[in-house]
């Protein structure tokens, strides 16, 4: 082998070792994804939601957990970075994320068929590097299945973590209460009647454990910053109607007959055609 030669295949195992060193780093752009909600970002120790790990919005139904995720999704789309929504119980409806500020056009919703493909699916995507945030929902499971939540096991919940420091991205795991989950940070989420959502940091690796905070159900939906009752409590002054009394349908007249000697609103076989068909084929 020529000098030339040597010197080239040095270079390209040169480059193969630092491509190799590159993708098995964990992938850190930001430190942390704010979601620009003031009271839920200075509850959490670095201002935001950390990348690169597993974090844990457990609660009951109704509890404000979907919406935290989504204005994650939200605020990620703001800085044209996409993400992925895993579907456990198939029930995200649109519009009502367009409402929170998702970009439809940089979403990507799955729905697995069965609860054993969520969290492999999660794996799949936050270990690809290519989505900012991965959204897995495991209140229930596909179908209608595992009404009390999908748990997840150990095996599952370190595949997890390690996928999400290797990607880079920020996992959120939406846990009933029943099947709490092991991320690296718990957040449980309460519903505060119409004062908001009530957000206790359970499990923190960064500290700040016990530390409480009240999200105002307006801070959560922008939407209804303007209206002057977004619980419709607030309505407009109503005017009399007079409803018109309508002629009531006579009954029809016993004899009278319709289509076929059919009464009025009655299905009537139709005739058969095969008799015509029959003759005209026989005429061919």
């Amino acid at each position: 082998m020529s000098g030339a030669a040597e010197k080239l295949s040095v270079t390209v195992e040169a480059l193969r070792e630092q491509i190799r060193r590159l993708q098995a780093a964990p992938r850190k752009y930001l430190a942390a994804l704010r979601t620009g909600v003031e009271a839920f970002d200075a509850l959490l120790p670095g201002g935001g939601l950390p990348l690169g790990q597993v974090v844990e919005l457990w609660g009951e139904a109704a509890s404000g957990r979907t919406s935290l995720a989504l204005r994650a999704v939200a605020s990620a789309h703001r800085e044209g970075r996409l993400c992925a929504y895993v579907d456990g119980p198939g029930e995200l409806y649109p519009p009502a994320a367009v409402a929170a500020g998702v970009d439809p056009s940089r979403l990507l919703i799955v729905r697995p068929k069965t609860a054993e493909q969520l969290a492999w699916s999660a794996v799949q995507l936050v270990r690809s590097g290519a989505f900012a945030c991965v959204v897995l929902d495991l209140t229930r499971g596909p179908a209608g299945k595992a009404e009390g939540g999908v748990r997840l096991s150990p095996a599952e919940g370190k595949r997890l973590m390690d996928a999400a420091g290797r990607g880079g991205s920020l996992l959120l795991l939406l846990t009933a209460p029943e099947a709490p989950a092991d991320g690296m940070m718990r957040l449980r989420t309460e519903a505060r009647g119409d004062s908001g959502l009530s957000v206790e940091v359970v499990r923190s690796r960064q500290g700040g454990i016990g530390s409480r905070a009240l999200v105002p159900w307006r801070a959560l939906h922008p939407a209804l910053a303007d209206a002057e009752s977004p619980w419709g409590s607030e309505l407009l002054p109503t005017e009399g109607v007079t409803v018109p009394e309508l002629e009531q349908e006579r009954a029809p007249r016993e004899g009278h007959r319709g289509i076929l000697g059919q009464r009025p609103g009655r299905d009537a076989p139709m005739p058969s055609l095969r008799p015509s068909l029959d003759a005209g084929s026989a005429l061919h």
